[in-house]
């Protein structure tokens, strides 16, 4: 690890002063006032120094905390929701921890690296992207949506779920058939029989 510098301190403080999960070069171009080509030798010697971690190609955040994957990502590809597997698990219905953190959009489906974890954003239809609310920085599903979303993947062949190991006590019944009559039939049916 190469000595900090005082200069770089500097450059620490500064970062620091703000809350934020990640930094892109423009973010921190503006924040720092350096030109493009300083910049990046100081990001270099930050990086080296162990000040800052570099997270993805032009991501960085600063070094020793963990990085808070799902709300880098979230902001890194909008319009997108944290569902499916991770919401489902997030709030208990799923007792399974997934490896990979999934999110709704209405964009194309992406898969990216966010430091060591793999990111996948699944491509739904705009008119079925509702249901989720700003939770800590982060846009996440309602439980029902989750589920829905889930299961509007499963019977598309596209996601495996464990129906049998669900944890549904949590679940709003009424507030899941409203939501479910915006999807297809074949959701519709889906709930029906896990409401039984």
């Amino acid at each position: 690890m190469a000595r900090i510098k005082p200069k770089d301190l500097e450059l620490m403080r500064i970062i620091e002063q703000f809350d934020k999960p990640y930094w892109t070069v423009s973010d921190l171009e503006k924040v720092l006032h350096l030109k493009r080509e300083c910049l990046h030798v100081a990001l270099h010697r930050l990086v080296k120094a162990g000040v800052l971690q570099r997270l993805r190609r032009g991501i960085y955040q600063l070094a020793g905390q963990p990085p808070d994957v799902p709300r880098i990502a979230n902001a890194l590809y909008l319009p997108s929701y944290l569902s499916f597997e991770s919401a489902l698990a997030r709030y208990g219905i799923l007792s399974q921890i997934p490896y990979t953190v999934t999110f709704a959009t209405p964009r194309g489906s992406k898969r990216m690296t966010v430091g060591e974890t793999i990111v996948e954003f699944r491509q739904m239809r705009a008119d079925l992207c509702f249901g989720y609310r700003l939770e800590q920085g982060l846009y996440i599903a309602e439980r029902e949506k989750a589920l829905l979303d889930a299961l509007y993947l499963m019977k598309r062949g596209r996601l495996a779920l464990p129906l049998g190991e669900l944890y549904l006590t949590d679940v709003t019944p009424e507030k899941l058939l409203v939501y479910a009559d915006s999807f297809p039939p074949y959701v519709r049916q889906a709930v029906h029989a896990l409401l039984q």
